[in-house]
């Protein structure tokens, strides 16, 4: 009886230790939201182009010392099965290295002829280099309270594809004599099977680490496969994470990008290996059930939100070459509506950060980077475990063409509400300032409540009431704001 007594005591007082000790996975309580390092998650940041492994020029360590100091908790990486060459796009692109900067989880050989200059790539060995500089990354990362999403593959391009270890001229073994548009496709000989070694050992290698998201691939239908064959060769490599780690002592969340029609071959929406769902962009491409196109995170909201899965929209426009207007306005309106609509994780695509300024300190980024910690102590002020998209809790009062807005609540006890005036501009939104001043009819149980408008960009309130409402409509009018505003509403007593 006193053993029994004794294990029970041990075992009461290991628990803690062992949910601190497992892998970010879906909260228990709302599976929409994350449990990481035993507390309720939202992910938000404002990441660099996923290069901080593969290009030994980018220092993660002042990377990741800003987005900690801003209380952002999240990034993505390309291991290098796709990297870019070096300034495309935008100038410093971390994704694109120097030939000196490269480093890759393939060992070269002895024989020399690769692409950009060096020894070709041996893929039956793996580089130790890598793989020290990838776990550290991860293991600083984790101190600092940051979750790192793997992106084992994005879409290769005519370019990327040239340079790619996985290019026959590029390894000894003459492995992936295909064009670009196959590299993401069964037809290309033993190309798959490689591809699967190379997510199995990243896998295998990260397995201890509680702070990993695998992702299988970005884009892969969208930019030139298309979704019939994309889709055989996602759930490929998807098997091929999911199956190492049923023989591994940790169990990581597997998240894929949505792309084509909802349930044909590139939706795992509803796929028991699948944990998140991503959408790219505010919108996607063209309909929802477009032939190729992307979902959209905001499309994530509205069409997948009811199987119960965290939905992420993990990849933004790039700025700010690919935003308008008010640039920093446009960048901070996306993350606020995604995240106060119901979203899990929110990543902004920032150009800012480069290998010669891997903070990305300057006064713009400061402003983009403050309105997502923002956003992060706004949420944090809720019980959001409680909470769910509420499109019925604002009766009318959103006449404007222009305004968007996304509300979530636990009825009778707590509201989130964010507005702004902005038009699609590509994949992003183009805000409209102006002097905006909105009445709002809402309905609320009775009670009484505590009121706060807040201001988005700065994180301070801006006007504030108490209310006894009997029940039924009340009509609430906001300050005047010039782009966006939000609302958090809740019961006092």
């Amino acid at each position: 009886m006193a053993m029994n007594r004794l294990l029970t005591i041990f075992f009461y007082c290991l628990t803690p230790i062992l949910l601190l000790s497992q892998p970010i996975r879906p909260h228990p309580e709302n599976p929409h939201y994350y449990l990481y390092q035993g507390k309720a998650a939202i992910l938000i940041t404002s990441a660099e182009h996923y290069g901080a492994v593969i290009n030994k020029s980018f220092d993660y360590i002042a990377y990741l010392d800003a987005l900690k100091e801003h209380g952002l908790n999240y990034t993505r990486i390309y291991p290098g099965a796709m990297f870019e060459t070096a300034d495309k796009w935008i100038t410093g692109n971390p994704s694109g290295p120097k030939p000196r900067d490269l480093i890759l989880p393939w060992a070269r050989s002895e024989q020399p002829g690769y692409m950009t200059g060096g020894n070709k790539f041996n893929l039956d060995q793996w580089n130790p280099e890598y793989f020290a500089r990838l776990k550290d990354f991860i293991a600083k990362a984790g101190e600092r309270g940051i979750v790192v999403e793997i992106c084992f593959f994005n879409s290769q391009y005519s370019d990327t594809w040239m340079v790619s270890p996985l290019y026959y001229e590029n390894n000894i073994q003459g492995i992936g004599k295909c064009a670009w548009q196959d590299a993401q496709a069964l037809g290309c000989g033993a190309l798959p099977e490689h591809e699967g070694d190379y997510v199995r050992k990243i896998t295998r290698e990260v397995n201890s680490f509680d702070n990993v998201i695998l992702e299988i691939c970005d884009e892969c239908a969208s930019i030139g496969t298309g979704v019939d064959r994309a889709g055989p060769w996602v759930s490929r490599m998807m098997s091929a994470a999911y199956d190492t780690e049923r023989e591994l002592p940790q169990k990581h969340l597997i998240a894929q990008e949505v792309e084509g029609p909802f349930g044909g071959p590139m939706d795992f929406s509803l796929d028991p290996r699948l944990s998140i769902i991503t959408g790219q962009y505010l919108w996607g491409g063209g309909e929802p059930n477009a032939r190729d196109g992307q979902m959209g995170g905001m499309r994530g909201l509205d069409y997948k939100y009811d199987l119960n899965k965290p939905i992420e929209l993990n990849e933004t426009d790039w700025y700010p070459i690919w935003y308008s207007g008010d640039k920093i306005a446009d960048a901070r309106v996306e993350a606020w509506e995604f995240i106060v609509g119901g979203g899990a994780g929110f990543n902004n695509l920032n150009g800012l950060y480069t290998p010669e300024n891997p903070a990305g300190k300057s006064p713009e980024n400061e402003q983009i980077l403050g309105a997502l910690q923002n956003l992060m102590q706004f949420m944090e002020g809720f019980n959001f475990l409680k909470m769910q998209p509420d499109p019925q809790f604002v009766v009318s009062g959103f006449e404007a063409s222009d305004l968007h807005h996304r509300a979530i609540s636990e009825a009778g006890k707590q509201y989130a509400l964010y507005i702004h005036h902005s038009t699609l501009h590509g994949g992003s939104y183009e805000v409209k300032p102006g002097k905006y001043q909105e009445n709002l009819v809402v309905s609320l149980p009775p009670g009484n409540y505590k009121v706060d408008w807040v201001d988005p960009a700065r994180g301070v309130i801006v006007a504030t009431e108490t209310l006894r409402d009997e029940g039924g409509y009340r009509v609430l009018s906001t300050p005047t704001y010039t782009v966006d505003i939000a609302l958090r509403i809740k019961v006092q007593g």
